[in-house]
């Protein structure tokens, strides 16, 4: 395939890489030096383009990419308030959109586990659940997307909970999140119930980026060809 890549940091050279080892080429490549490249005519004859910059500039470069008929996959978070509006352009479009907080298998394996689990700990009010999300210093939002999409998978299976809160503990209701940034950490998302007597305890640890750009490209190989929203369900049939 011929792989419109926006966004040229560590994720971004990590999908060049991995991609380039499996066959794909990247003619176009912009970052913050060049996004006036992003246009109809560099974009002449691109298969798909994969999108990971900053909350900011996603949505403009998804726009243009479903307003000239190029299939979008997107793992930028920090943007979700514009999604319904980014959605609804596709639509109108015709177009192509793969969005997702995370691309790596495993995390996506820990959301069908972590709803099916909001399911059952739904009946059993003496559990009090937390999240902990832990990233490199690098990461700009907080909580991370992954953390938030767990946090709406939970607050849709556990009626005793109506909203999540950052770094904010004890309000009933409330599902508190707790982002930590330090080091170089890929990821890691901890789940916690815990009563009086126990605890149950669900987590994910990233061990390299490569999971995540290897599930982008299996995105973009998905998106070929086809038209409408989609999302690491599809990809992946959970």
């Amino acid at each position: 395939m011929k792989i419109a890549l926006i966004g040229y940091g560590k994720m971004g050279r990590t999908i060049e890489v991995l991609g380039k080892e499996k066959g794909h080429s990247f003619p176009l490549i912009i970052d913050e030096n060049n996004p006036n490249d992003l246009n109809a005519g560099n974009l002449a004859g691109i298969d798909a383009a994969i999108e990971f910059t900053v909350p900011a500039a996603a949505p403009g470069n998804i726009k243009t990419c479903l307003k000239l008929g190029i299939p979008v996959v997107s793992g930028t978070t920090g943007w979700n308030a514009r999604l319904p509006e980014i959605e609804q352009l596709c639509r109108d479009t015709g177009g192509t959109l793969f969005h997702a907080s995370n691309f790596s298998i495993g995390v996506n394996i820990l959301f069908a586990m972590s709803r099916q689990l909001a399911r059952i700990m739904d009946r059993f009010p003496a559990y009090r659940v937390s999240m902990k999300e832990v990233h490199h210093i690098h990461k700009l939002d907080a909580p991370s997307g992954t953390a938030i999409t767990l946090a709406e998978q939970i607050l849709e299976e556990i009626a005793r909970l109506s909203t999540w809160k950052l770094n904010q503990t004890g309000e009933s209701g409330t599902l508190p999140i707790e982002a930590v940034r330090e080091g170089e950490v890929k990821g890691r998302h901890i789940l916690v119930y815990e009563s009086g007597v126990d605890s149950i305890t669900l987590s994910h640890d990233a061990k390299s980026r490569d999971a995540f750009a290897e599930g982008a490209l299996l995105a973009a190989e998905f998106v070929r060809g086809k038209r409408g929203i989609f999302g690491m369900n599809d990809l992946l049939k959970l």
